[in-house]
């Protein structure tokens, strides 16, 4: 079995339970996470932070050693990322806004990184916004996310996502979720376009074995 880069993409948070058992099944050797929460940036800090705490706490319960990974810490410094992603065996990136998300995975070479690291022994983890991200495009999220929040100053949006699984994401389906509603919109628009989706309820997770492309 040759290595490479495994996903586990949830729709909310780490999932439920039987979710969780199959996240310990994937994890690599190495313990260490990145905890990439820069989709949570535009955020009152107040919110950031219970969103970070709970994540963190869920991350520990299940063995894992939580670095916390700031994207701003690395805008325009694209080769230390790369040198330091190669520190962790896990990756695991929140939900917020995925377009502030792409934005900072373009400023910080984290998009470019992550491409040079999918034949390794790493799991890419993470929810919402964290799946959206991997899409062919990310038209349709604009109905759930605004893509100008100008979170990180003049940044024209990014439509074009990281490409490493061929469809859209639409988490917090018929599900006791504030963004549910806009979900079903999402989903209309995606099928008006022509665009393959996957919905997933809250606690539910997709697990892919290896890249479904390679960006």
């Amino acid at each position: 079995h040759e290595d490479s880069m495994r996903f586990y993409l949830s729709s909310f948070k780490i999932g439920y339970p039987t979710s969780v058992e199959r996240l310990k099944e994937l994890l690599p050797a190495n313990k260490k996470v990145a905890y990439i929460s820069n989709a949570l940036d535009v955020a009152a800090g107040e919110s950031q932070d219970k969103h970070r705490e709970w994540d963190t706490r869920e991350l520990t319960e299940v063995g894992l050693e939580v670095e916390p990974l700031d994207l701003r810490d690395y805008f325009g410094r694209a080769e230390e990322l790369a040198t330091k992603l190669k520190d962790y065996g896990v990756i695991y990136v929140s939900g917020g806004n995925v377009y502030d998300l792409r934005i900072a995975m373009r400023l910080s070479g984290f998009d470019d990184a992550l491409k040079t690291m999918l034949d390794d022994d790493v799991l890419y983890a993470g929810y919402s916004a964290a799946v959206c991200v991997l899409s062919p495009t990310l038209r349709g999220y604009h109905i759930v996310d605004d893509p100008n929040n100008g979170t990180y100053g003049n940044h024209e949006t990014i439509w074009d996502g990281l490409n490493l699984i061929g469809w859209q994401f639409a988490p917090h389906f018929d599900s006791d979720h504030g963004e549910s509603e806009d979900i079903n919109k999402e989903i209309s628009y995606c099928k008006e376009h022509g665009l393959p989706f996957k919905p997933l309820r809250d606690g539910d997770v997709i697990i892919l074995e290896e890249p479904e492309r390679r960006g």
